[in-house]
């Protein structure tokens, strides 16, 4: 007989409540959930246990190989701090974004992603890795070379998620000059006369590439079967051109109009757990409490702060009326889980992957991960 591991005492947290009980795994899958406690078995002693995490769009791997402006860590070391922070925040599938295209407003040269994933798919083999590590391109479609950078992960399996961006002034995130200058010309220390040189050229390029490159990217995403994303949608316009390219996840949409519309489209409305944390975007755009109040959220993300993704779902279960737990616990679970058509995770249901995560959190204050585990097996 395989081995079996059970968990008793538990707050297991289901798709749409709570049972205080017991959970068996077996072969890393989920073999057993009872109410009540066994005689055997680890003991919870009343803590939560939910699904692993699912994370769709995190830029946290950048901030290990580049930790300052210019300076370049050893990648396998850089993946492998990456991954401790994650599976430690509850996360047992992480998509990590790699830019494609370089630029003025970011990037890396021709090649340096490229090194990067084959240091993830490297690092997965030789059994590095706790968290299962998935790649999320993030295309900046006003960038002369972002086809380049695209091109060299033509048929690599571990890309199963890209999302099309332009992060010039007046488009998308930063829809105000009040915005755009402060990232722009007071954070870089631009004078006026090279502040209005660089909007110049990145206009130039927004208008010259956006287009093209966006139809293109979709189309080589629709043939692939690779789940496609827009990015800070902000009018109609824009969710109406995200449907016409099949896109299934809006991501950070900037106003209500465009988060209400696409979640309306069937696409899954994705914001950051740290907008939720902090109450606000860090951009000046919509708040993701204020979606959620209405209906129109749909998946958290960690974005930068790898442990917001856990503190995010419990802040709205207890600020937001009408959002559970179970609700909240499956905006980063069950619903990124199949948005990108990972069927075999993100609940806890019977036969699934046994992706879990003990939390013991009291009323009010930060949740703690006691444990993760990992198809069974032990990884935190």
């Amino acid at each position: 007989m395989a081995p079996e591991t059970v968990f008793t005492n538990a707050r297991i947290v289901l798709a749409d409540e709570i049972v205080s009980g017991s959970l068996k795994i077996r072969d890393g899958r989920i073999a057993d959930i009872s109410p009540g406690t066994v005689a055997h078995g680890e003991d919870f002693g009343g803590d939560y246990l939910i699904p692993g995490l699912v994370e769709l769009h995190t830029d946290h791997l950048e901030t290990h190989y580049s930790p300052r402006p210019g300076v370049y860590w050893n990648m396998m070391a850089a993946i492998q701090a990456h991954d401790a922070q994650i599976i430690a925040s509850g996360i047992t599938t992480v998509f990590d974004c790699l830019r494609m295209g370089s630029g003025e407003d970011g990037g890396y040269d021709l090649g340096v992603m490229r090194s990067m994933a084959d240091a993830l798919a490297r690092a997965g083999r030789e059994q590095r890795l706790r968290a299962e590590h998935l790649i999320h391109l993030r295309c900046e479609v006003s960038s002369a070379d972002v086809m380049d950078h695209f091109g060299v992960f033509e048929a690599d399996p571990q890309v199963r998620l890209a999302s099309l961006m332009d992060h010039a002034p007046g488009q998308r995130q930063f829809q105000t000059m009040e915005q755009y200058t402060y990232y722009y010309k007071t954070k870089r220390g631009l004078d006026d006369a090279a502040f209005a040189a660089f909007i110049d050229r990145r206009l130039e390029a927004s208008a010259r590439y956006s287009a093209q490159h966006r139809s293109e990217i979709a189309a080589i995403c629709r043939q692939r079967g690779i789940t496609l994303a827009s990015h800070d949608d902000a009018t109609l316009a824009h969710v109406d051109e995200a449907i016409g390219f099949g896109v299934h996840l809006a991501e950070f949409p900037t106003s209500l109009e465009a988060a209400r519309a696409s979640h309306e489209a069937g696409m899954s409305v994705l914001m950051g757990a740290p907008n939720i944390v902090r109450g606000r975007s860090h951009s000046g755009n919509i708040a993701a409490r204020d979606l959620a109040e209405r209906g129109h959220l749909d998946v958290i993300s960690s974005d930068y702060v790898p442990f917001s993704m856990i503190h995010a779902p419990f802040l709205l279960a207890d600020d937001i009326d009408g959002i559970d737990l179970p609700s909240a616990i499956v905006m980063v679970t069950a619903a990124p889980a199949r948005t990108v058509g990972l069927d075999d995770r993100g609940r806890i249901e019977l036969g699934l992957r046994a992706d879990l995560v003990r939390v013991q959190r009291q009323p009010g204050d930060v949740p703690v991960v006691r444990g993760v585990w990992r198809e069974g097996r032990r990884v935190s």
